[in-house]
């Protein structure tokens, strides 16, 4: 539903000014007298009124229109969506995402980063109504972005996410306490965090076990997933003589991570390909639901121009007119 609002609604008193114009051209009709005198007008009594003579007066209906006109150009209409508070059914969500270099690995297409942000913003867009936010992590973790319903935002965010961000390594106990952080003050019934990495703890001051904890804690779900083929996976590896593939072993941490989610009372999953990824996402995804407050906020658009134009184009009217029909002869 469009309301029209105006920024400038105190200019609308210049209408007030239409009123003594209207009065000075009615009495300036009413003194008006004709350059030829006559004794009598007896002898014209009885000619024909022309429709020149019952419109003479459009000329003036049309200028005092195109003031008006003005006047709600420069009071600025504009179009307003009204909003409201809406209670939804939805959970909030953190994404927390391992960027170490080992992400850039093979295995999947075309590598483990872009499939896991393939699969991940497929997944933001089916979920419209949770609050989801975004953790990265490698050597350190830090919030890329926090809790919102601005699903443009953080899909916006997430293809942005790269490799080089923050320094190397893999510190899945920092990020897993950033998530955790991102989710403590939220009053949904239900929290979850969704863990994503290829490789082992190596980095970081907080055990993931402890992390773990103080998710239990808080009443956080973690929901972990490994990501890496059985064995060895191809890796690009920077060369003199340009990128050269090279086997490398997959090491994950899947005693870890199937802590992590028997500790938070979450469940641990193995996505060794796309579609294997793709398959965990939609699992997640039946997760129950809790009631949100969802803000729908309005958007505002100008509006002048149609008014500006119909100004305009009374002008111009206004103008032929007077030079064509109603011109008067000296």
């Amino acid at each position: 539903m469009l309301n029209y609002t105006y920024i400038n609604p105190h200019l609308f008193h210049l209408l007030w000014a239409l009123i003594p114009i209207v009065a000075w051209y009615v009495l300036r009709q009413k003194k008006m007298s004709a350059s030829l005198q006559l004794s009598t007008l007896k002898g014209f009594a009885g000619a024909p009124k022309t429709w020149k003579h019952y419109l003479r007066h459009m000329l003036f209906v049309l200028r005092i229109f195109a003031v008006a006109l003005l006047v709600v150009v420069l009071a600025r209409p504009q179009s307003t969506e009204s909003w409201e508070n809406v209670s939804t059914e939805g959970i909030d969500i953190v994404m927390c995402l391992d960027v170490s270099t080992s992400m850039l690995a093979r295995d999947l297409k075309p590598d483990r980063l872009e499939a896991a942000k393939d699969v991940a913003t497929s997944f933001i867009a089916g979920r419209p109504y949770d609050r989801i936010g975004l953790v990265i992590f490698a050597g350190e973790s830090f919030t890329q972005c926090p809790l919102t319903t601005d699903h443009a935002v953080v899909t916006n965010l997430l293809r942005e996410t790269t490799t080089n961000l923050i320094e190397d390594g893999t510190a899945i106990g920092n990020g897993l306490a950033t998530s955790v952080s991102r989710l403590k003050e939220s009053d949904a019934v239900s929290r979850v965090v969704i863990l994503l990495t290829d490789g082992e703890n190596n980095r970081g001051e907080i055990p993931p076990l402890t992390a773990a904890e103080i998710a239990k804690t808080f009443g956080i779900r973690v929901y972990t997933i490994g990501v890496g083929t059985i064995g060895t996976a191809p890796y690009p590896f920077q060369t003199d003589f340009g990128t050269r593939i090279q086997q490398v072993p997959v090491k994950i941490d899947e005693e870890t991570l199937q802590s992590i989610a028997d500790i938070t009372g979450g469940k641990y999953f193995r996505a060794t390909d796309n579609n294997k990824l793709l398959s965990i996402y939609e699992e997640i995804d039946v997760l129950e639901k809790s009631k949100i407050e969802v803000k729908e906020f309005s958007k505002k658009q100008e509006e002048f121009q149609p008014f500006a134009l119909a100004a305009l184009i009374l002008l111009l009217v206004s103008i032929l007119l007077k030079i064509s029909v109603f011109r008067n002869i000296p």
